[in-house]
């Protein structure tokens, strides 16, 4: 041990050595020890810490016509490079889609095309995402869409992007967002949330690093059907099934979150179809994602209802026929450009995608029904081809089940579509089917006393045959659940209304609930419906709150970038 009076002096000597005559002075001192010393203490490096769990490096991605995107997305890198953050930069005319396995963070940045279409050096990218079952559950996203509002479909291909990630898993950590022709302000915006939403993550990161990761797998549920109701009054053009389902597994989801189930095709046309082609039902074939008899694999596993194209004209290649750039199901490929022996269908086999999910937006509420059942509601998709009548393959597949019988089914949780704190506002505009998930709002917060108050815009065809859970909504509105109701049933008037028109007529105070920190949730058709109630919106913003054109789209925006502002949309 040294003497007070060394000591004094070693720290004297050794208070400013920098840290490599720290290491050399430790290293001369153990020699003087015969070696017996091994360490010296150093001074503090000053350089910068990182801690373990920080995000070093985010992927952002661009597809691009005209080269707009690859442009902005260059930009964008830049910026976030000077933050601190390596940026993986990728065009998508050469990004590899199974890499998408190997991501964490991955933002894309894409352009939408004549009708709605991708750009033609990102379509082999936004086929295989479409075509293709990828467990992205590891992976956390955002997507930055460029378009033009003159065009009917703006920005379709992005939002096609943000849908089918999220259906695959993947989390979207900041809400989707589209773009004008003068994108320059609004993309600057996006990618300074990028940047505090990937630090908030890599924070999060931080403080739970010792947690046990959580199985990346869907996790599935059996239940059964205990009830199938029809809401609509025999007098209306529609079918909406209120259906119930008890399992017998503990459920865990929150309101706003979706049941996603794989539909089964109709044992009718895959009849049909192995009588059309020859094939033996019970052979075993081999695919790429599953081993299964012909049969099995035609009911259960891949989508024969409505092929993309590409599909179309990979058909096409392999049976020698010329065929238009359509979309058809395999029963109507089959009928008009038929197989020539059941070889040849197993080629066909081998080319058509696996059967995509639906995701239906869940109406019940974990504190008011249990954790042992769980609702959707389903509106029965009818349309006519050469007059003959079809149904939409999932609504039709769940609005035939009847009372007892087996299904199967996963959750997804919406990360964006989230009831606030219980003591906040919440404006809901849900017209048809869109009620479903405002349905579990409200049970919710009645079932735990929430003292934030509710408006709801509801809207159909006619009161008497199309007012969704009218009883329910009107025992919310007597008890107090339900703070206000508005309704727009277009055809009980000459001049038909909207739930747009009921906003328009309330915006003072809609937007004094606004001001008063209320978040607005919207759900149901994407066109037209949610776009004229954003539309609606930004009026009221703006002439209401005595705002410019550019302040109100700013107000929209910071409503949608702290939560206050979500959409459900389809």
């Amino acid at each position: 041990m040294l003497s007070e009076t060394k000591l004094n002096v070693l720290k004297q000597i050794s208070g400013d050595f920098s840290r490599d005559e720290a290491i050399w002075a430790s290293g001369y001192l153990a020699g003087l020890a015969g070696g017996t010393l091994t360490t010296a203490v150093l001074p503090p490096q000053h350089t910068e810490i990182t801690a373990p769990n920080a995000v070093k490096k985010i992927t952002l991605a661009y597809g691009t016509e005209t080269g707009n995107s690859k442009k902005l997305a260059t930009g964008l890198a830049s910026v976030i490079k000077k933050k601190g953050i390596q940026v993986k930069l990728a065009d998508l005319s050469q990004y590899k889609p199974k890499d998408l396995s190997k991501e964490e963070f991955f933002f894309v940045v894409i352009s939408t095309q004549g009708e709605g279409e991708p750009p033609a050096l990102a379509r082999k990218f936004y086929d295989y995402i479409y075509e293709n079952e990828i467990n992205l559950s590891h992976l956390k996203f955002g997507v930055l869409a460029l378009g033009d509002s003159s065009y009917p479909l703006f920005c379709k291909t992005g939002e096609d992007v943000d849908f089918r990630f999220e259906t695959l898993g993947a989390q979207r950590i900041i809400p989707l967002k589209k773009c004008d022709t003068d994108y320059e302000q609004e993309a600057a915006h996006w990618i300074e949330h990028v940047f505090e939403t990937v630090n908030k993550n890599a924070d999060n990161r931080t403080k739970n690093s010792s947690a046990s990761k959580a199985s990346t797998g869907r996790k599935k549920y059996l239940g059964k059907v205990s009830s199938i109701i029809n809401l609509n009054d025999i007098t209306s053009e529609k079918e909406t099934y209120h259906i119930e389902i008890e399992t017998e597994e503990a459920l865990v989801y929150q309101p706003g979150a979706a049941l996603g189930i794989v539909p089964l095709n109709s044992k009718s046309v895959v009849d049909e179809i192995i009588s059309l082609t020859g094939i033996d039902p019970k052979k075993q074939i081999e695919t790429s994602k599953v081993t299964d008899s012909a049969a099995e694999l035609l009911y259960k596993h891949l989508n024969i209802s409505y092929l993309l194209k590409s599909v179309v004209a990979q058909y096409a290649k392999i049976t020698g026929h010329s065929i238009p750039e359509v979309r058809l199901s395999l029963l109507d490929l089959l009928r008009i450009y038929p197989v020539k022996n059941a070889e040849e269908f197993e080629e066909v086999i081998q080319v058509l995608t696996g059967q995509a999910p639906r995701l239906y937006s869940i109406s019940s509420s974990l504190e008011a029904h249990g954790e042992n059942e769980i609702h959707i509601t389903v509106a029965k998709s009818e349309f006519f081809i050469d007059h003959e009548k079809h149904n939409g393959l999932c609504s039709g597949f769940l609005s035939g089940f009847n009372e007892g019988e087996d299904v199967e089914f996963y959750i997804q949780e919406a990360g964006h579509f989230k009831l606030p704190e219980a003591g906040k506002d919440i404006i809901m505009i849900g017209p048809g089917t869109g009620i479903a998930p405002f349905r579990s709002f409200l049970w919710e917060r009645d079932a735990i006393g929430a003292e934030g108050r509710n408006w709801l815009f509801f809207g159909d065809r006619n009161f008497v045959s199309d007012f969704l859970y009218q009883a329910e909504i009107q025992d919310f509105l007597k008890t107090g659940s339900l703070t206000r109701l508005d309704l727009a049933f277009s055809r009980d008037t000459a001049e038909k209304t909207y739930v747009q028109h009921k906003l328009e007529q309330k915006a003072q105070e809609v937007f004094y609930w606004l001001e008063g920190g209320a978040s607005v949730y919207v759900c149901g058709a994407k066109e037209p419906m949610s776009r004229d109630v954003e539309q609606t919106l930004l009026n009221i913003i703006q002439n209401e709150g005595k705002r410019s054109k550019e302040e109100a789209h700013q107000y929209l925006e910071d409503m949608e970038l702290n939560g206050r502002y979500a959409k459900d949309v389809y």
